[in-house]
């Protein structure tokens, strides 16, 4: 299992810190994102979205639970787990078909469906302290 921790202590170095985790990723697509309200994820997700050439805006899909963007990687795909209330409405959904597309899938509140995530995935902790962001980064492939 790799680590790597990235430090962003202004919005101005996003996109390097964007940069390094995709690099950090390499052909890994599913990435998790954790941290509390306010911590950044949608974001970095946006950082993200802006280094894979994400054509439109990108914001979080918090009452549709999941966004598609175009990129030329391909479809990107932003769940919110935030307001679902049991595994079964991510299920229903079709969340695995999503795993299972070889798309990027950038899901911010991944807590809600333990049940349904890939054993292959980026795990990415994100805490706060004053301006400093602090980025955990673990591949588990």
């Amino acid at each position: 299992m790799q680590t790597l921790q990235l430090e962003c202590n202004t919005l101005d170095e996003l996109p390097r810190c964007a940069r390094e985790l995709l690099k950090f990723a390499g052909d890994q697509r599913i990435m998790l994102f954790y941290g509390e309200m306010g911590a950044g994820k949608t974001t970095l997700i946006r950082s993200i979205c802006q280094e894979l050439r994400v054509t439109g805006p990108v914001s979080s899909p918090t009452f549709a639970l999941v966004n598609e963007y175009d990129s030329p990687a391909g479809p990107v795909f932003h769940f919110d787990c935030y307001r679902l209330k049991n595994e079964q409405e991510a299920y229903d959904i079709g969340m695995e078909e999503y795993f299972d597309s070889g798309c990027y899938c950038l899901v911010e509140w991944p807590e809600k469906i333990e049940g349904l995530l890939p054993e292959q995935h980026i795990k990415i902790v994100l805490t706060s302290d004053k301006n400093l962001r602090k980025i955990k980064l673990r591949n588990f492939t």
